[in-house]
């Protein structure tokens, strides 16, 4: 088994986002003013990742289009992990967000 390689990642998306009816939809408990984000999870650094998301390969479109900046006060502490770990964890930082009001789309 080799050394944990996974990253989870937070990425800020632009507030036209929130214009897309299926993100409005799956955000019923947005608050007004928080962030939009989206959460991954990826074997590569995040900032490759997210390089690869604007260039549009095997991009997620929220990211593609609206993605701003990565977040990486939100996740470093945890990255790296094993691909189980970085699984799981992309779910609870997800969750944790959408407690706080944030706008959040999952990988």
């Amino acid at each position: 088994m080799g050394r944990p390689h996974y990253h989870v990642y937070v990425v800020e998306l632009a507030d036209p986002v929130w214009n897309v009816a299926r993100f409005r939809r799956a955000n019923p408990g947005y608050q007004l003013g928080k962030p939009f984000v989206y959460v991954g999870m990826t074997g590569l650094d995040p900032d490759i990742r997210f390089d690869k998301h604007k260039a549009g390969i095997q991009a997620n479109r929220f990211v593609q289009q609206w993605g701003v900046r990565l977040l990486p006060d939100l996740y470093e502490r945890h990255n790296p992990m094993p691909y189980d770990d970085a699984r799981l964890m992309e779910v609870e930082v997800g969750i944790q967000l959408r407690r706080l009001g944030w706008g959040v789309w999952q990988g």
